[in-house]
């Protein structure tokens, strides 16, 4: 009878079926979005969902979603753009100076002619020279800085009296889906509970958007599809897992290097030119980037290295900086009632998971985060205003467990040396 039994074989257990990327998207961001609801209604802040709020967001976070994407094109490739920030500027003053001259799309083309100059200078360092990549970075950062002001003051002051900006370039026409968006616009306007909430969600994304929005939104499938669907792409991303097997299989690491990076400056130019085409700002203006660039590094390293992750992050800074600008202290306030609601949920997933630890984490963030709405009436200006770099540090500290950067990210390549 032992024997018997010993000699049948129990069927394994069917391996649990993976949620695709797509579905787990879908999930997320239907969650995010009736988190916004629900505190909409129950704290009596509808800014959290106006139309107006949402236009505000999608404009602002376009800067940090380019300046990400660029940091992902660089970093697949073995290269860590710590000079992000320095090409947006660079990319500001190229697209002021040529849309002065030449137009919308000349202003577009020279953010991203000027952005490209700094990646350019970034891969001859630190590809050809071996120079550290944080230190490369650092340097065209501050450089960007000083050259700009040069030329501002060497080109903008003679016209517009003031060597911090220039003068205000045409206006920018903005787009709508229509019929739908006055529709949506009545519904919003009705203010039915819920579906207000939810028209106006749809709303700000469906109307309002400039031509670089739709470029911005356009360059995150595109780069996906680059990146990972073709043969261009796979020897890219092979440079940053390992240059050496890549260049024993007759990759051009170099060559691959060089134009991933040149690809990031020319991205995060484009990040620039949106903010000088933001219909509310329409010029130069010294410092406007504002620490866009290593919000939009962040953005990138919370998206784990993927475009959709990356469009996730920079939607979530570019969200809680367009509410901070559009409603102050008291929309940023009744955030802290949805982060709490929010982080009941995880808690409730861990506990599912069986995650003990993770779950008690949540559950008190939950807690502190209730307990600061419940015990003030507002947030302070101050806090407020620096939102988003709050937002920032919360969001790497809680995602730096996941994290999987590419292999060969930072480090130095030289032809022939491998082992």
């Amino acid at each position: 009878m032992t024997a018997l039994s010993e000699s049948v074989e129990v069927p394994a257990a069917p391996p649990r079926r993976r949620m695709p990327g797509w579905a787990r998207g879908a999930l997320a961001a239907a969650a995010a979005v009736a988190v916004l609801v629900v505190t909409s209604e129950l704290t009596g802040e509808h800014q959290l969902t106006s139309s107006g709020t949402i236009q505000s967001a999608v404009r602002l976070l376009m800067p940090i979603l380019l300046a990400g994407l660029g940091g992902l094109w660089a970093e697949r490739a073995g290269v860590i753009n710590l000079g992000l920030e320095g090409m947006m500027i660079m990319g500001t003053w190229g697209a002021a100076f040529c849309g002065l001259h030449w137009g919308l799309w000349a202003a577009i083309l020279g953010g991203a002619v000027f952005g490209a100059l700094g990646g350019l200078l970034h891969a001859l360092a630190t590809v050809t020279f071996g120079v550290n990549h944080i230190v490369s970075g650092v340097a065209i950062t501050l450089l960007g800085a000083g050259l700009t002001k040069y030329l501002s003051t060497l080109i903008f002051e003679p016209v517009s009296r003031n060597p911090r900006q220039s003068p205000q370039l045409p206006g920018v026409d903005t787009y709508s889906v229509q019929p739908l968006g006055d529709w949506l616009g009545a519904v919003e306007d009705a203010r039915l509970p819920v579906l207000a909430d939810l028209a106006g969600l749809l709303r700000g994304v469906l109307t309002g958007f400039t031509p670089l929005v739709l470029l911005g939104f356009a360059l995150v499938p595109l780069s996906y599809w680059i990146l990972w669907r073709t043969r261009f792409g796979l020897r890219l991303r092979s440079c940053g897992e390992n240059p050496y097997a890549a260049e024993s299989l007759g990759v051009s690491v170099y060559a691959h290097k060089y134009a991933a990076v040149v690809i990031s400056g020319a991205l995060a130019g484009l990040g620039g030119a949106a903010l000088v085409l933001n219909p509310g700002q329409l010029g130069y203006l010294e410092n406007q980037t504002g620490g866009r660039g290593y919000i939009g590094l962040a953005a990138m390293i919370f998206g784990n290295w993927r475009p959709a992750g990356l469009l996730a992050g920079s939607a979530l800074f570019g969200y809680v900086d367009g509410l901070q600008l559009r409603a102050g202290g008291a929309a940023v306030h009744a955030l802290l009632y949805g982060a709490s609601l929010l982080a009941v949920a995880v808690a409730v997933w861990w506990l599912y998971r069986r995650h003990w630890l993770a779950a008690g984490l949540a559950a008190a963030a939950g807690a502190v985060a209730y307990a600061v709405y419940y015990l003030s009436d507002t947030v302070p200006r101050e806090f407020a205003t620096y939102a988003p770099q709050l937002v920032t540090l919360v969001v790497l500290a809680v995602a730096a467990q996941r994290l999987r950067p590419p292999a060969a990210d930072g480090l130095e390549y030289r032809r022939g040396s491998g082992d």
